[in-house]
């Protein structure tokens, strides 16, 4: 097709306004780590899709492990104690690599919907449990977990929520471990990271311990501006959940398979999880699957409620739909064969240091990162770490800028900068995202008069 009637489609976080008037860049295919537009122009996909296109655009593995599916069993559900073989076998793969003690897992379509399961999860744990006070979520300012009714609520940022009367009363903030951001003149990262935990424990205290269910993190927050978290932080956080009785609930949707250096954030940061949410890597972006993965404690809980209740009345009908499942369960024999957790320890380095070149460029405030996913935080002043006005929207301009010199990453609250290249980007490759993103960072400078 040479023309893309746009004009009936509506673009998920867009600017619905300037998308009429100036029409999207239309994708056509993709190579590798590489996508090309309808004009065949190349870019580097710098974000991975969203996240997610962890083995690259034009896996053969994955289309194959498709088409067999497809032709074998294209759809089966798992109600009424049915289920594809498939996701069987992909469920117990799922525990044999996630941390301990989860036992148990039930598949969704994306992060958003099993976000929202883990929270249907608390609450019917806690119910069973007889303690049904015991309901609110706490989640994080600049958290990201999703955009249904209550993973839009958790999200801690106001696109989510202005406009869809969010967040829900049941769902309460905390601070975000920024340090760069929110830490005080001369505080040190162990000193922040017990204040934010002093701040956790307060506002638990204020609302009733007896009154929350879970908390909710990403290990490294990601849509919210790449947040790394200070050394200890998650330590410090959970002896407070255990104190008080509330389940820790870790969002893997980005951080999951191999991001941030381990197979799962939660290792990385010595998070032990009552529940966890896996998506996005779990395919490769290839199908779209999500899982919900569950401590043994909490399934025995859940498991005796559904035999009095007569059932665990909750699922959808493409939970564990076998054509996800075999290329979720593909692209984890990938994972194994290539070593990927090994790869990203040694091509992560190379990225951050290549990315920390910039610190010194007058636009730039903050590179931080881990593994193969980090971000750059601009700012108007280095030195006093003074942030732009929103209105200017100048990451916003920086990720255009980086579009024209064939270069795609995405601009962030705060404008930040976040790279999230495929897992299997090379050397030679990260060589050219940066010699990319240079020339959209000089070109972004010289138009705001950042010199």
């Amino acid at each position: 097709m040479s023309s893309y009637n746009w004009k009936h489609y509506l673009n998920p976080f867009t600017n619905l306004k300037t998308i009429e008037r100036e029409g999207p860049l239309v994708i056509t295919r993709g190579k590798g780590v590489y996508v090309y537009d309808k004009d065949g122009k190349e870019y580097i996909e710098g974000l991975s899709g969203l996240w997610c296109v962890s083995l690259g655009f034009g896996e053969k593995r994955l289309i194959e492990a498709a088409r067999r599916q497809l032709s074998e069993l294209p759809y089966y559900h798992s109600f009424g104690g049915k289920a594809p073989a498939v996701s069987l076998e992909l469920a117990e793969r799922l525990i044999q690599i996630a941390p301990k003690p989860l036992t148990r897992a039930i598949f969704a379509n994306s992060g958003s919907e099993s976000n929202d399961t883990a929270v249907k999860v608390a609450w019917y744990y806690n119910n069973t449990l007889g303690r049904r006070q015991k309901k609110k979520i706490i989640s994080r300012h600049f958290g990201y977990h999703g955009v249904t009714i209550i993973s839009g609520s958790m999200t801690g940022m106001a696109y989510a929520q202005e406009g869809f009367d969010l967040p829900l009363p049941v769902v309460i903030h905390t601070d975000c471990p920024h340090h760069y951001r929110y830490g005080k003149p001369g505080e040190s990262e162990d000193a922040f990271a017990d204040r934010m935990a002093a701040n956790l424990e307060q506002l638990i205290l204020t609302e009733g311990p007896d009154t929350i269910a879970a908390f909710i993190a990403e290990p490294v927050q990601g849509a919210g501006g790449v947040i790394v978290p200070p050394t200890g932080y998650f330590e410090r956080v959970q002896n407070i959940l255990r104190k008080h009785d509330i389940l820790m609930i870790a969002d893997e949707v980005i951080c999951g398979f191999g991001r941030t250096g381990s197979m799962f954030g939660s290792q990385t940061f010595n998070i032990v999880p009552d529940i966890m949410t896996v998506a996005k890597q779990l395919s490769s972006g290839y199908q779209p699957i999500s899982a919900l993965l569950i401590s043994d404690p909490v399934y025995q809980v859940i498991r005796d409620q559904s035999n009095t209740l007569g059932m665990f009345g909750h699922g959808y009908t493409y939970s564990g739909h076998p054509v996800p499942a075999a290329v979720a369960l593909e692209t984890l024999r990938i994972y194994d064969e290539w070593d990927i957790v090994s790869r990203v320890r040694e091509i992560g380095p190379i990225l951050q240091q290549r990315l920390k070149e910039f610190e010194d460029h007058p636009l730039v405030g903050q590179v931080r990162g881990l593994g193969l996913i980090a971000a750059i935080e601009l700012t108007r002043d280095k030195t006093t770490k003074e942030a732009f006005d929103p209105r200017e929207k100048v990451g916003a301009y920086l990720a255009l800028q980086a579009e024209k010199n064939g270069l795609i990453i995405r601009a962030l609250p705060g404008d930040c900068i976040a790279f999230c290249p495929p897992l299997i980007i090379t050397e030679q490759e990260i060589d050219k995202l940066i010699e990319r993103f240079g020339l959209a960072l000089d070109d972004t400078a010289k138009a705001f008069n950042i010199m």
